[in-house]
C-alpha cells in the first residue's frame, strides 16, 4: 500500500451529496466528547488494535481530529486526521452494511475540509487501499516509493 497526496487547497466536497444524506437523516458531524468511548469501542470491534489506539489519539485533540457519519444514533462510519502524524489523514472507515452508498466519499472530503480549515495546504493519505477511490473522490496522487514509509520500523501487533 502507497500514500497519497492531496493538494487541500483545490478541494471541493459535493455538497448536493451531503444534502440529500441529510434528508435520508445521515448526518455528518465532528464527535461529541462524550461519544468517545462508543467510537472506540465500535472501531475496536470491526477493526485493528492500531486503528483504534490512532482513533483514540483523533478523539483526544480539541477539537477532535475526526468526522462521524451518523444516523438515529447509529454510527455509520468515521474518518480521522493528525493520527498516526500531523498532516495525515486516516483512518477511515464506514459499517460494511452502508458501504457503497458515498458515505467514506463524504466523509473524506469532509475530513480534508477540516485539514483545510485549519490551515494546511496539503495532506497525506498514509497506506492507502483503494488508490483509485482517493484520486477519484479528492484528486489526490501517489507518492513514489512511500511504501511502507512512515510504518516501515513500526512496532508489531500480537
Amino acid at each position: 500500500m502507497t500514500d497519497m497526496l492531496v493538494k487541500l487547497y483545490e478541494l471541493t466536497v459535493d455538497w448536493p451529496a451531503m444534502a440529500s444524506h441529510q434528508q435520508q437523516g445521515i448526518d455528518y458531524r465532528q464527535p461529541l466528547g462524550s461519544e468517545t468511548d462508543l467510537i472506540v469501542q465500535w472501531v475496536q470491534q470491526r477493526f485493528s488494535a492500531g486503528w483504534c489506539s490512532e482513533v483514540r489519539v483523533a478523539l483526544g485533540q480539541r477539537p477532535p481530529r475526526m468526522m462521524i457519519a451518523v444516523r438515529e444514533g447509529e454510527l455509520l462510519g468515521f474518518a480521522c486526521y493528525d493520527a498516526a502524524a500531523l498532516g495525515l489523514f486516516g483512518p477511515m472507515a464506514v459499517a460494511e452494511s452502508y458501504r457503497g452508498q458515498g458515505i467514506g466519499r463524504l466523509l473524506l472530503q469532509l475530513t480534508l475540509w477540516q485539514m483545510r480549515a485549519a490551515g494546511y495546504a496539503y495532506a497525506v493519505i498514509g497506506w492507502v487501499s483503494s488508490e483509485a477511490f482517493y484520486a477519484k473522490a479528492v484528486g489526490a496522487i501517489a507518492i513514489p516509493e512511500s511504501r511502507p514509509g512512515l510504518w516501515r520500523t513500526a512496532l508489531k501487533h500480537p
